[in-house]
């Protein structure tokens, strides 16, 4: 059987430059960067280019890049850090919001470190700003954390409006772009951003890795102890060829960025076409128009007893799609997601995205399988 991988806000397959860029540091170049002698001269030298490289794509200064294990550390250290370190009494967020984010928003509640308050959406899951704006106006020193694009329904929010009022409410303003960085640029220089998250994972570079960006003057203390590893910033010995790897993949992820958006948005714009034309009912979960993540798909279908098996039967016909965020499963919870924009409501969700590795002839073949499946051939009497 043809297998179809549909599931790349998950995670996606490593390119084949980033893994040539890797393999010298995997054979040849395998000295502790810590260490003072050649081996580690040569190890060291390959992190801080690839911090350079990272910082001239995004336009800012290669001290404010933090190399981490993983988004999810990247935005603990960010929220945390802002709370402990950076005089923040209250905390500004979203309820669809990625659990590395919503997790820490309730541990802040419980242990009374911050003040949390959610922010009103609008039906299609953006940010209210009206709401936002409320919220600065009550509450100083404030941290703002909301993402860029949601993992699950790809709606994206505007930084620049966002990071206006925040400026003009003198507070911090945290985006988890984790979803979004490769697929967009990004000019922190013109950005009013604080902090910044991503991982290498979801643009092709391997799992283990990522990044947090934070501007000066917003700089927060370690967060793991231990060592003088990236510049005092995050203790322990670094992941070398996750690093050489994240910069390798962030490099090619710009230099062929308009294709890629191109290429994406017609398969995207392909099956939603088809599905919405072939099981009646359906609609779209989120901001249905083109301004929403290119890479995401999210579909409600109607209540039709086989919500619960329906990522399985597409699976059994060799299609890997998902309900939500990958961090999720296993739980026998619904999407938060999905709930805080359309509670109580009964049906099926499945998510589709999209990579540059995709083609029309997968679009085709999984809309005829999940037709198959959502809509069974009468029994012939």
């Amino acid at each position: 059987m043809e297998r179809i991988y549909l599931d790349n806000a998950a995670t996606t397959r490593l390119d084949a430059e980033v893994i040539e860029a890797m393999l010298p540091y995997m054979h040849e170049i395998y000295g502790n960067p810590s260490a003072v002698h050649a081996f580690g001269r040569k190890a060291r030298a390959g992190i801080e280019q690839s911090r350079r490289k990272v910082a001239s794509l995004l336009n800012c200064a290669p001290g404010e890049i933090v190399f981490t294990s993983c988004g999810t550390e990247a935005d603990n250290m960010a929220v945390f850090g802002s709370v402990r370190d950076l005089g923040v009494k209250h905390v500004i967020t979203s309820p669809i919001e990625h659990h590395a984010v919503e997790h820490v928003a309730h541990e802040l509640e419980r242990t009374g470190d911050a003040e949390v308050h959610w922010v009103k959406l609008m039906p299609d899951g953006k940010v209210d700003l009206a709401d936002l704006e409320r919220l600065l106006k009550a509450h100083d020193h404030a941290l703002v954390s909301l993402m860029h694009a949601n993992n699950e329904i790809g709606t994206r929010n505007d930084l620049m409006a966002i990071g206006k009022l925040c400026r003009m409410y003198n507070a911090l303003f945290h985006t988890d772009t984790v979803q979004t960085m490769g697929h967009y640029r990004f000019d922190l220089e013109q950005l009013p951003i604080d902090f910044l998250t991503c991982s290498a994972h979801k643009f092709h570079g391997p799992k283990g890795v990522g990044f947090l960006y934070m501007r000066n003057g917003a700089v927060v203390k370690p967060f793991i102890v231990g060592g003088a590893q990236e510049r005092n910033m995050r203790a322990g010995t670094e992941n070398i060829i996750g690093i050489v790897a994240l910069a390798k993949a962030m490099e090619v992820a710009y230099r062929d960025l308009d294709e890629h958006h191109k290429h994406v948005q017609a398969l995207k714009d392909r099956m939603r076409e088809k599905v919405l034309a072939a099981i009646p009912g359906t609609t779209i979960n989120g901001d249905p128009s083109a301004d929403s993540l290119y890479t995401v798909l999210n579909f409600h279908f109607p209540d039709d007893g086989k919500a619960e098996m329906l990522i399985y039967n597409m699976d059994i016909e060799g299609i890997a799609c998902s309900g939500g965020s990958a961090c999720s499963s296993g739980s026998n919870k619904g999407s938060h997601v999905i709930e805080a924009l359309y509670p109580g409501r009964t049906g099926a969700n499945l998510r589709f995205s999209f990579s540059k590795f995709n083609t029309q002839a997968e679009v085709d073949r999984a809309v005829e399988v999940l037709q198959r499946v959502m809509v069974p051939e009468p029994v012939k009497a």
